[in-house]
Formats: structure tokens, sequence, C-alpha cells
């Protein structure tokens, strides 16, 4: 139990100094697939 913990506590400090990569990506990822939808609609 104590290392779940520990690794939970490990994963939140590191979403706390890479919020904003993470964010960076997710907004590529969401824009590349938009733009896949949009272009299977059209096409």
């Amino acid at each position: 139990m104590q290392a779940i913990q520990t690794s939970y506590r490990g994963l939140s400090l590191l979403m706390d100094l890479n919020w904003d990569r993470v964010l960076y990506i997710a907004t590529i990822a969401f824009a590349l697939a938009a733009g896949a939808f949009v272009g299977s609609v059209y096409h």
C-alpha cells in the first residue's frame, strides 16, 4: 500500500511539473484527430 501511495505521490508531482506539456500534447492530438475527421467527411 505504501508503494502505491508513493508512486501516486510521484505521479502527482510529475503532473504538477509537466501539466503544460501534457496539455500541449493533448491539444496537438485533438487537432490532428479533428483534421482527420474533417478530411474524411469532405473527401
